[in-house]
């Protein structure tokens, strides 16, 4: 009997040639760590809608989603013909424009708690210059993190990560405190401790935008009146929640209004850009102020060739502008939710220990069984690493992309308004056939 791997390569010839020849000109031949895989990685040339297709002509469900980006899918017909008209008018005018603008409002109408928003090119600067932000607002030198919460790769974000960060300063990492996730009293005793905390930086649905889930509605309002108390610049990270948790991002979802939001992802209609929104004082630490002292020794410096790029500018408003007119989100959240019980009725009647939980178009899988709400797992956190670790796992994200389904990771759906019912139940069978093979092959 042909084995799920055995399967994998003979279905893809031409990406494991492809990768032969990547793997001569990049580090372990791939240009995003996500993307890395034994014994090689999927080589895609176009997609379309839900929907992708390989060099070797396979196609695929797709809920990698542009690594949370695509909500609207791929290649939305409206962000094509903005972005090609675009192109037409120049890629980079080298000044201010009309574009920018729109963009910045058309984030404003979703996200109420935005005052004043500055433009950059990705999620990890805009987390970083969420952090420089708050020091220089606070004058103080200290942020406090989330473990294993990722924030980019900055050497400030890769403090308490579950990544390896060799090439940091110790410097760096002393003026990061790290809180276990999810505990309030951790966070006050921190707080309590230090006088030198400039700000709180979160996933707000948990680690790996809510595969480690906490109590989220209670913990971010928790964290709220804390980071009040003391002073301490709040920030969310909403670079893959932000117009998915709600149009307005996990904070309107939840009715918690934080001082700082990183942004990127769906914010630049799936092209590259973030910002970093908030409130106008803080915002206003880049502002030029025209008294010498100020502009000199006190403003926060911030230039950068992409900054709100006229291409990433009319994706994104037009982007956004739809998710505002259109029941974009409902539409994404109503397949998700479908997909979930599917998916829990799979293990259910296969009888594998396993669930499927997640909120809004988020759905994680866990090989591993519990008694939460499939919103919002109350497993710890050390068990669902565990289970998402192993190598039934890995054969699960094989066995599906050789039944026509690209999940994100290992164990993510990230669902998008394209999807409709006959992708969710064709994913579903494909599912349960390769659990079916998992199971067969002893890894279960």
């Amino acid at each position: 009997m042909t084995t799920i791997l055995e399967e994998y390569v003979a279905k893809h010839p031409g990406s494991a040639q492809r990768y032969a020849e990547a793997v001569q000109i990049f580090p372990s031949g791939v240009t995003h760590d996500n993307r890395y895989a034994e014994p090689f990685p999927l080589y895609i040339t176009h997609g379309t809608g839900p929907r992708k297709w390989d060099v070797d002509g396979n196609e695929y469900i797709d809920y990698v989603s542009g690594h949370g980006a695509l909500l609207l899918g791929h290649s939305h017909p409206a962000i094509v013909a903005a972005v090609t008209e675009q192109i037409s008018r120049g890629t980079h005018l080298g000044a201010c424009t009309e574009e920018e603008v729109r963009w910045a409002k058309a984030i404003q109408a979703l996200v109420p708690s935005v005052e004043k928003i500055r433009f950059n090119s990705s999620g990890t600067e805009a987390t970083l210059m969420a952090m420089r932000l708050a020091r220089a607002y606070t004058g103080k030198n200290k942020v406090i993190k989330l473990q294993d919460h990722f924030h980019g790769w900055h050497d400030y974000a890769m403090a308490g990560s579950d990544r390896s960060a060799p090439g940091i300063p110790p410097e760096t990492f002393n003026s990061m405190v790290i809180v276990p996730p999810g505990d309030l009293p951790a966070v006050e005793t921190a707080l309590s401790r230090d006088s030198d905390i400039a700000a709180l930086i979160l996933e707000p649905t948990g680690a790996h935008y809510g595969q480690l889930p906490f109590d989220v509605p209670n913990y971010l309002k928790g964290l709220r009146e804390l980071t009040k108390q003391y002073g301490v610049v709040l920030i969310f990270d909403e670079v893959v929640t932000g117009f998915r948790a709600s149009p307005g991002g996990a904070q309107v979802r939840y009715g918690v209004t934080p001082d700082l939001t990183t942004m990127a992802k769906i914010v630049a209609g799936a092209l590259p850009g973030g910002a970093v929104g908030g409130q106008a004082d803080i915002v206003d630490m880049i502002a030029h102020r025209g008294d010498p002292e100020w502009d000199s020794q006190h403003r926060v410096y911030h230039p950068g060739t992409f900054n709100a790029n006229p291409l990433s500018a009319v994706a994104g408003a037009t982007c956004l502008e739809i998710i505002a007119s259109q029941s974009i989100n409902q539409r994404a959240d109503a397949m998700a939710d479908r997909l979930k019980t599917g998916l829990n009725d799979v293990f259910g009647r296969m009888e594998i220990s396993g669930h499927a939980h997640g909120i809004a178009s988020m759905i994680h899988v866990v090989l591993a069984d519990c008694d939460c709400n499939r919103e919002i797992c109350s497993m710890p956190h050390s068990q669902i690493k565990q289970a998402t670790a192993g190598p039934a796992v890995t054969g699960l994200k094989r066995g599906l992309l050789n039944h026509g389904v690209d999940i994100m990771g290992r164990d993510a759906f990230l669902v998008s308004a394209t999807h409709t019912e006959s992708d969710i139940d064709e994913t579903l069978a494909a599912f349960e056939q390769t659990l079916e093979l998992v199971r067969g092959e002893g890894l279960l």
